[in-house]
């Protein structure tokens, strides 16, 4: 059956939805630019004959010019600055038919900022969405022939994303999972067995909630500042939902009201956690539902510590 001019864009949304994200990081900005690509669609006068050409190409042009102007704001950004989190498990996203199934880890992501918008187009096209040349080609506008040298270079200029080895799944639901319960004992010697030597705990509160002041380095310290947040946090009830987010395991955070007050990741590399990223921004997570006053938790904590001391 023909489907219509809405339902062949419909068909498409998770694709394009997943091409921006995937090109900006921020889950804002995706819808952005998949509503001015809808925009576009209903304003042909005829719909092109090939409707997944046409709206790929319009969606990465919008997306390459949102990074452009993107990546001034990110200089200016207060504190560290990370990608927005996807839940990607099984309990779905507030929108299950508008977001990908999945998407690529956290660290990859951040890796990927490096590379200018053109070269993260072509390297998002070929290698996470499998085009050939000539579909990416006529997406960017421009020759295989650069295409496939900006590939290249996109793939050089990752390298370190596209050769680190990849976690076993099931090893790394074990590890995450061992991670968990050490977190809910607020047991320090176990968290400290799970992570790296060099383990990383970066936030990204944007100046919008509390944040880390730097990047926690170092097993010890790690596990120690884990082990006594979350203790705080529980008698003030905050729990720690443990989710795949980004297709990394991870964790929603949420108030006793069922509102999301942060998201984790975990990076897990030759069998320890290296890196857990905690997004805080209530910018980044109004995607996930309502928010969480952060300030006010942070403060009603502050009392805890005082009276625990």
């Amino acid at each position: 059956m023909t489907r219509t001019r809405t339902q062949e864009f419909d068909h498409l949304r998770p694709l394009l939805f997943a091409i921006a994200y995937h090109l900006l990081g921020s889950v804002g900005e995706a819808e952005d630019a998949v509503r001015t690509t809808g925009r576009h669609w209903q304003s042909l006068p005829a719909a092109p004959p090939d409707a997944r050409a046409h709206l790929t190409a319009h969606l990465t042009r919008t997306a390459m010019d949102l990074l452009r102007a993107a990546r001034a704001r990110r200089a200016a950004y207060t504190g560290t600055w990370l990608p927005e989190p996807l839940l990607t498990d099984a309990h779905g996203t507030p929108a299950p038919a508008t977001y990908p199934a999945g998407s690529l880890p956290t660290a990859v992501l951040l890796e990927l900022e490096v590379l200018d918008p053109l070269q993260r187009a072509v390297f998002v096209l070929d290698e996470v969405f499998a085009f050939d040349y000539a579909q990416i080609a006529a997406a960017v506008g421009r020759p295989e022939a650069d295409c496939r040298d900006l590939a290249a270079q996109a793939r050089r200029r990752t390298a370190a994303a596209r050769t680190r080895p990849q976690a076993d799944r099931a090893q790394c639901a074990a590890l995450a999972a061992r991670f968990f319960d050490a977190l809910r004992d607020g047991d320090a010697d176990a968290l400290r067995e799970l992570l790296a030597a060099d383990a990383q705990l970066v936030g990204d509160g944007g100046g919008k909630a509390p944040q880390l002041a730097r990047t926690v380095t170092g097993d010890d310290r790690v596990a120690r500042l884990l082990a006594s947040l979350v203790t705080l946090l529980t008698r003030i009830d905050v729990t720690v939902e443990a989710r795949t987010v980004n297709s990394r395991p991870g964790a929603l955070l949420r108030d006793r009201d069922d509102k999301v007050l942060a998201t984790w990741t975990l990076d897990v590399r030759d069998g320890r956690i290296h890196t857990i990223h905690s997004v805080t921004n209530p910018d980044k997570l109004a995607h996930l539902g309502p928010v969480a006053d952060a300030w006010a938790l942070n403060r009603e904590a502050g009392r805890t510590r005082r009276a625990m001391t």
